[in-house]
């Protein structure tokens, strides 16, 4: 069985898809997967809806948005590998800022790149009692140049993930003031898929999660040290220390799933937080957007499929 995997955009939280990879654990339950790049965020959803490739993986949001502007959207999510959110927001250690209230009073960037992170940060600020509208954002460009400005003093707190965190920690220009993690279960990336590629391939992407399964089982077993030297081709621009210090923190945050099954809780606190800021009109139904497969070749014996 031949799948075309088309990648997200490259990222640390990412790593365990790349360990799947890497650890072939996909051609040892009998699927070829072959990676297609994507340039930007997004692009792997066009890539399905093209039909250049037959699976992604990203954000549930995707997914979500979809169905609340098309209940007869064909994309589906299956197979969750980042449970929790994995940005950060770091201060400059010249900063006094110690809370999320003091957002409201320095100089701050979010997130530019994609949607998430601010999305549920502002459901975050909410449910302190404080109003997003208040925070003052810095006009938006990407991670990297917010973390240069970072450390050249022209930002005070930057919304950011691994391995812009270990990087602000080595060099001793920032520190965490906020680890959106501690949110709690928020289903952050699965695999996502037609429903026609579903029924074409159910049997590939029931092996696949095999594979996420294992891979699961294999990150329980290994250092974050061990993570980065199997990854390490596919962040050939971060130094190995680095690396071992974003996954270790990761690993710390319970950034990734412990099995593919899709969060019931995690689904509905995504859903509150971009229905909190007005990307959703009403909350999503898990049933409409996470796809139900035989996830291990137990289940599939069993049904005799």
């Amino acid at each position: 069985m031949r799948i075309r995997l088309a990648e997200n955009f490259r990222a640390a939280f990412y790593a365990p898809f790349y360990a799947t990879l890497a650890l072939g654990f996909y051609e040892k339950n009998g699927v070829s997967v072959e990676l297609v790049s994507s340039s930007a965020a997004g692009e792997g959803v066009a890539a399905l809806l093209d039909g250049k490739a037959d699976v992604t993986w990203g954000g549930p949001m995707r997914v979500m948005k979809a169905h609340d502007a098309d209940p007869a959207s064909p994309l589906v999510c299956f197979g969750e590998v980042v449970a929790r959110d994995p940005f950060y927001l770091v201060a400059a250690n010249r900063s006094d800022a110690a809370s999320l209230v003091d957002l409201r009073r320095v100089r701050f960037a979010a997130v530019s790149e994609v949607p998430t992170p601010w999305l549920c940060l502002q459901h975050d600020l909410r449910e302190r009692g404080l109003d997003p509208a208040t925070i003052e954002r810095a006009p938006a460009q990407s991670m990297a140049a917010n973390f240069q400005a970072l450390c050249e003093d022209r930002l005070d707190v930057v919304q950011l993930f691994e391995p812009y965190v270990a990087m602000a920690l080595e060099r001793r220009v920032g520190r965490i003031l906020y680890a959106a993690s501690t949110r709690g279960p928020t289903v952050y990336t699965t695999f996502i898929a037609t429903r026609s590629a579903m029924q074409r391939h159910r049997n590939a992407f029931a092996c696949m999660l095999d594979a996420v399964a294992q891979m699961q089982e294999w990150l329980r077993a290994h250092r974050a040290r061990e993570l980065a030297e199997i990854t390490a081709t596919y962040f050939a621009d971060s130094e190995r220390e680095i690396l071992a210090s974003s996954f270790e923190r990761y690993r710390k945050g319970n950034i990734w799933a412990r099995t593919p099954d899709v969060s019931r809780e995690g689904f509905s606190r995504l859903g509150e937080c971009l229905r909190s800021g007005g990307f959703l009109s009403r909350a999503p139904v898990y049933g409409d957007c996470i796809a139900q497969i035989f996830r291990t070749s137990a289940d599939r014996q069993r049904s005799g499929s």
